[in-house]
């Protein structure tokens, strides 16, 4: 099965949770999976912080974003935060959820072999 890597590039949450639910899904089936959040899409993963739908999603019996990236970590996806959006939103490492990486997009685009699948989100 060909790795799955997936940039999600926007501070959107809707897009950054279907991201995780591909690379669950990807992880789930048996195969490897990667997120790489640039600039403003680590601002998603501040501590403490609700995405807009996680109301609707939580009525719907569904997880909320935060569960969603705790489960992701879980199954063995690579979640990684830039060093840039660290910077923008003035977070250290240690604020990230526990199984976040630090890294940049070079690191990234070096280890997406020229097999994977690379979507951006």
């Amino acid at each position: 099965m060909r790795d799955l890597r997936i940039i999600v590039t926007t501070g959107d949450a809707e897009r950054l949770r279907g991201a995780l639910v591909l690379a669950c899904a990807q992880a789930a089936l048996g195969g490897q999976a990667s997120i790489f959040l640039q600039l403003d899409a680590v601002g998603l993963l501040q501590p403490s912080t609700q995405a807009p739908r996680d109301d609707a999603h939580r009525a719907a019996g569904l997880p909320t974003l935060a569960t969603l990236v705790e489960e992701a970590v879980a199954l063995g996806v690579t979640l990684t935060a830039c060093q840039s959006g660290l910077a923008l939103y003035r977070l250290s490492v240690g604020e990230l959820p526990d199984g976040v990486e630090v890294g940049g997009p070079v690191s990234f685009l070096q280890a997406t072999h020229d097999q994977a699948r690379l979507i951006l989100a």
